[in-house]
C-alpha cells in the first residue's frame, strides 16, 4: 500500500537511491532538533526512529488515518494526528521548538498557508527544517507534485513569513551523480515517445498511475544494469552551500 515509487520503500532495492536520499536529511535533522518537535508529513515513518530519539516529545501529522494509527501503536510515547493540511487545525500558537517537513511542500496546493501555519505553531526562535526537490534537476514532470521550485522561488515563499532563512542543498557524490546520469539517459528514452508533450498537457492525476508504472520499470532496469542502485548509502549524500546546484533544497527558517 505504501510502496509506490513516489512514497519510496526502504525495502525495494530499486528504490534504494531515492530512499537513501530521503533518509539523509533525517540524519542531519537528528543532530539539530531537540525539545518539542513536529513533523508535517511523517509518511510511513522513514525518520521516526531518529527524530523520536532526538526530541523530548515528537508529534507527527499525516493524512492517512490507517498509517497514523499504526505509527501510534508502534510509538506510544509520541503523538500522531491524522489530518489534511494546511491549516494545522488544533495546534496552538507558539508550541514547537522545531518543525521538520521533508519532501512535502511540493504536494501542497496552498503552499503560502502551509509556511504561514508552520510559523504560527513554532515558538519564537523556533526553526522550520524543510526539504523539497530542485526543479532544475527534475527529469520529467512528476504528476504527484502540485509544483516544484527553483532556489530563489522557495526562498521568496518562505521569506513571506520567516525573517531568517538559511539556504542549503542536498547533493550527491560521484557515485550518486553517476546513477543520476544513468537515470537521466534512461528517462530520455522513455520520454522521447511523448511527441505531443502529454506529460505537461494532461491533468496530473490522470498521469499518476502510468507514471508510477513507468518509474518502477525504469528503476528496475537501472538496478539490473550494473547494481549501482543497491550500493548507494545515505553517506553518499551531503549538505551543499549551493542550493541552486543541488538535487534537493534544505532550507532552515527561524521564527
Amino acid at each position: 500500500m505504501y510502496k509506490t515509487t513516489e512514497i519510496t520503500s526502504a525495502e525495494i532495492t530499486s528504490d534504494n537511491p531515492v530512499h537513501q536520499r530521503l533518509l539523509f536529511p533525517y540524519v542531519e535533522a537528528a543532530q539539530m532538533v531537540h525539545g518539542n518537535v513536529l513533523e508535517i508529513g511523517c509518511g510511513w515513518g522513514r525518520g521516526l526512529e531518529l527524530l523520536t530519539q532526538a526530541a523530548d516529545h515528537y508529534t507527527g501529522i499525516d493524512k492517512n488515518e490507517d498509517l497514523i494509527g499504526s505509527l501510534q501503536r508502534e510509538y506510544p510515547q509520541s503523538t500522531f494526528i491524522a489530518a489534511n493540511i494546511p491549516p494545522l487545525s488544533g495546534l496552538a500558537d507558539n508550541t514547537f521548538d522545531f518543525i521538520v517537513t521533508f519532501q512535502v511542500i511540493e504536494h501542497i496546493e496552498n503552499d503560502s498557508l502551509f509556511v504561514k501555519e508552520a510559523h504560527r505553531v513554532l515558538k519564537p526562535g523556533g526553526k522550520l527544517l524543510l526539504t523539497t526537490v530542485n526543479k532544475t534537476f527534475s527529469l520529467t514532470r512528476n504528476p504527484w507534485h502540485v509544483r516544484e521550485y527553483v532556489a530563489d522561488e522557495l526562498r521568496a515563499l518562505m521569506g513571506q513569513h520567516f525573517p531568517v532563512i538559511e539556504t542549503r542543498g542536498i547533493h550527491g557524490n560521484d557515485k550518486v551523480m553517476t546513477y543520476y546520469e544513468q537515470n537521466k539517459r534512461s528517462v530520455e528514452r522513455f520520454t522521447r515517445w511523448d511527441i505531443f508533450n502529454l506529460q505537461y498537457r494532461l491533468p496530473r492525476r490522470l498521469l499518476q498511475v502510468p507514471y508510477d508504472i513507468a518509474n518502477r520499470m525504469n528503476r528496475n532496469r537501472l538496478l539490473q544494469q550494473d547494481g549501482l542502485a543497491a550500493e548507494i548509502l545515505h553517506t553518499d549524500y551531503l549538505v551543499s552551500e549551493n542550493p541552486a546546484g543541488s538535487l534537493d533544497f534544505f532550507y532552515v527558517a527561524t521564527k
